[in-house]
């Protein structure tokens, strides 16, 4: 026993709630910074998460002081229009898909639109460039392209057409204090259009012309916008092929055995009805070919199924009456009836879908710091153009030593090169676009990562602990022993007081009782304690069908658990009993206790077979220098018998439930160097297993085990698949190596690109100064390497 050495304090918490709102406008990661300043300062708000990509904001306030409606109306007023998500389920998902795919064709449309026009004033303006009176090019055909007017009228088309957007939004965000890319763009491209105007009107001046400037920028900046939109696009299709998995109809039948389960000609014609509308307990008929609408169990039929949507497993697997079916999966074969289990949120499709949009709200903690410095960023790069010309201004043109001379339009030219040649539109989309595109690979492959929080863990993990049973075991354990006094019917009063828990062990001793035709008594009271056994009233009945030495009418006081458990109940172990035990454990068996009305009566011996890929994904995770772990309330034999076959040497055995998370509590405090504490993953299924799960850095639950494993785990196996954890953890390191790499590539760009457009190459001889127009493309450019460089997650799915 442990003993507590302090007492627990209770600290009130004030509850809260989330509020999801859907927030339009944001165009960089300084735009997320704002959009979350503003949450935060509201009355009310604990935290803010907005994910630039999805346009979501996932709100956490203190219940009843802030509303969806309010928040929204204060992002509306402030250039970021948003609405609150009223409903949270399948229709609502659907519509939203739909609004989403509607509005991504009028942004291509009119990306492409304004694409077609851009590059047609930027070749007319090229062409009118290039053909300048001292080239060959030149003659009385072209002469017009190469008046000052002319080239007045493209700048002039180009602002007010493509380039309009822009400038409305920077302009917008401006005058909300939010100035965001467009507002560094627009200013670029106002500034090189005025400087030019006024060259053109105003000749004495002694200014050039530089009217393409704005045209190229405009080009530049629409072509990739247009290509980073089609890259958004792409990333985002696995999660749209999540969302539109959901049925949005049923056929609705009697619930009627003759409505169910008789021949198709002779019963009554099924009614189609809108799924959301079905109720848990309804018959469905699903046909062949049609999607499953809801979670439910056969109730006639058999078919195969196409599971792999949720589970990514390719084979369709089948399924007959009894068995459960999932919403979304594709019913191939044969016409069923089922009986719906749950609907709506409920249904374990939208589970993962929730699960999947939480996690892409999630931040990894590396991109707080990126959304930080982006808060600034646009200041910074106003600041920096602003000194980059009075540098040139009062110090540069006056230096007789750069070669070629600078004219006097450099300073102005420099600073448009500045503020155009930023990149805070790649910052932004670093993180959300690695981990959009990762999340939805893992849920095509029945892997459910709950957000970037997750794969920064999972980055640092150096130990991995494993429950047995269940986890590394089949959860499917068969009795091979009864050992009983002879005066007792042993096993159909411990199946009976073991039916009132679906433990495996209890399945075991269910299932061997019911193969052996027995009749269980009835359960008068129960009640079970975690990871230790069962106690049970039980009443028996008739037994007259078959020789029992149970008495009809007698009630029986039943224990049934491990050596904890009947110590626990003052329940006396001789040392025959001791030895018979033993003698079980040796061989490898997990052996249940049984005492009847205070006196210990027997053994049953039950063994559970390791999983088929148990051994490969210890050895693969060992061999990426991960430590494993081996945690179980089985008996020490036992563990190491599995420990051995294994290859696991560090093993704790008869653990109790709670003592689970305190293992690794010590795991992670590393008592033997403190200096260099564990980060420590759990890998469970059971509830006892929920505890650790909840303590350890990484919690892994297979979704074979309890609700509240899946509920406090990071990361959730829905193949119910061993090796599936060496998957998650590689596709997790991938993730992040991605979301660093887009991180470390826009902080470059910014890096060298800002410092080569306010000339610092050019004034040490290093190279030539940075165009505005040079600067558009490069900032076009950014933005699309870091989407298509997450993009690239898609090759190499399983993060090998």
């Amino acid at each position: 026993m442990i003993a507590s050495t302090s007492t627990p304090v209770t600290i009130a918490e004030t509850p809260t709630t989330t509020i999801v709102l859907d927030v339009a406008g944001m165009k960089c990661a300084g735009c997320v910074s704002a959009v979350e300043k503003q949450l935060l300062a509201q009355s009310g708000v604990q935290s803010a998460c907005v994910n630039l990509l999805t346009g979501v904001a996932a709100i956490a306030v203190t219940l009843e002081t802030s509303t969806g409606i309010e928040l929204a109306a204060q992002l509306t007023s402030s250039g970021f229009p948003a609405q609150p998500r009223t409903v949270s389920n399948a229709e609502d998902r659907s519509k939203r898909l739909q609004q989403r795919q509607e509005k991504s064709d009028r942004e291509s449309k009119q990306l492409l639109w304004q694409l077609v026009t851009a590059g047609i004033l930027l070749v007319l303006s090229a062409i009118g460039h290039f053909t300048q009176p001292t080239t060959h090019l030149h003659h009385g055909g072209v002469a017009v392209l190469n008046n000052f007017w002319w080239h007045w009228s493209l700048a002039t088309l180009a602002i007010a057409f493509p380039g309009r957007s822009i400038l409305v939004d920077g302009w917008r965000s401006l005058r909300h204090g939010n100035p965001n890319m467009n507002t560094l763009v627009g200013l670029g491209i106002i500034t090189s259009y005025t400087a030019s105007v006024a060259a053109l009107v105003v000749p004495s001046l002694g200014w050039e012309c530089f009217f393409e400037e704005p045209v190229m920028i405009i080009g530049f900046i629409t072509l990739g916008r247009t290509l980073e939109q089609q890259a958004k696009h792409r990333a985002a299709t696995a999660f749209d092929r999540l969302l539109s998995l959901q049925p949005t109809s049923a056929r609705l039948i009697s619930p009627d055995p003759v409505g169910v389960a008789s021949p198709l000609e002779n019963r009554p014609q099924a009614i189609e009805i809108p799924v959301e509308q079905v109720k848990v307990g309804e018959y469905l008929r699903v046909l062949p070919g049609e999607k499953i609408p809801t979670d439910g169990a056969i109730r006639w039929g058999q078919t195969t199924i196409d599971e792999s949507a949720i589970t990514g497993e390719s084979i369709p697997v089948f399924k007959q009456v009894g068995d459960i079916v999932t919403a979304g999966t594709v019913n191939q074969s044969g016409a069923i009836s089922i009986e719906v289990t749950r609907t709506g949120d409920d249904t374990t499709l939208a589970q993962i879908i929730a699960l999947v949009e939480a996690a892409q709200t999630r931040k990894a903690p590396v991109q707080r710091l990126a959304d930080t410095v982006a808060g600034y960023f646009t200041y910074g790069v106003l600041a920096i153009a602003i000194l980059t010309c009075l540098f040139w201004y009062f110090i540069g043109i006056h230096n007789p030593n750069l070669d070629p001379p600078v004219s006097t339009l450099v300073p102005l030219k420099a600073a448009i090169a500045v503020m155009v040649v930023a990149c805070p539109c790649a910052l932004g989309l670093a993180t959300p676009t690695a981990i959009l595109v990762g999340t939805g690979i893992a849920a095509e492959s029945g892997l459910l990562i709950k957000g970037g929080d997750v794969l920064e863990a999972v980055h640092r993990l150096d130990t991995v602990v494993f429950d047995k049973t269940g986890t590394l075991t089949e959860g499917k354990p068969q009795v091979t022993d009864i050992i009983a006094a002879e005066s007792i019917d042993l096993l159909q009063l411990a199946a009976a007081a073991e039916s009132v828990t679906n433990h495996p062990l209890a399945v075991a001793i269910g299932q061997e009782a019911v193969r052996l035709g027995l009749t269980l008594p009835t359960i008068l009271d129960a009640r079970t304690e975690i990871g230790l056994g069962v106690y049970a009233r039980v009443l028996t009945g008739d037994t007259s069908d078959r020789a029992s030495t149970l008495i009809q009418g007698n009630e029986y006081q039943v224990i049934v658990g491990n050596r904890h458990w009947l110590a626990t109940n003052e329940i006396e172990i001789s040392q025959e009993w001791e030895a018979k035990a033993q003698k079980l454990t040796t061989a490898g068996k997990t052996v249940m206790y049984v005492a009847i009305d205070g006196a210990m009566m027997g053994l049953i011996g039950v063994t559970d077979r390791l999983r088929s890929d148990a051994i490969e994904t210890v050895k693969q995770l060992q061999n990426m220098g991960l430590k494993i772990v081996l945690v179980t309330g089985d008996r020490k034999p036992v563990a190491e018998i599995v420990a051995r076959e294994l290859g696991i040497t560090d093993v704790y055995a008869e653990v109790l439930p709670q003592d689970k998370a305190r293992i690794v509590r010590s795991l992670q405090a590393n008592e033997l160097d403190s200096a260099h504490p564990h980060r420590v993953a759990t890998i469970g299924d059971g509830i006892n297993d929920a505890p650790a799960l909840a303590q350890a850095d990484l919690g892994i639950a297979l979704n074979a085990g309890t609700d509240v494993a899946i509920e406090v785990a990071d990361i959730i196996l829905m193949r119910d698949r061993l090796l599936d954890v060496v998957a998650a953890i590689k596709l997790s390191r991938a993730t992040l190596s991605k979301i660093r790499q887009n991180l470390f590539w826009a902080a470059i760009y910014n890096l060298i690109g800002i410092p080569a457009a306010a000339g610092v190459l050019y004034w040490f001889g290093w190279g030539a100064m940075l165009s505005p127009s040079a600067a558009g493309a490069m900032m076009a450019l950014s933005s699309v390497s870091v989407v298509t460089n997450s993009l690239l997650l898609k090759l190499r799915g399983d993060g090998r």
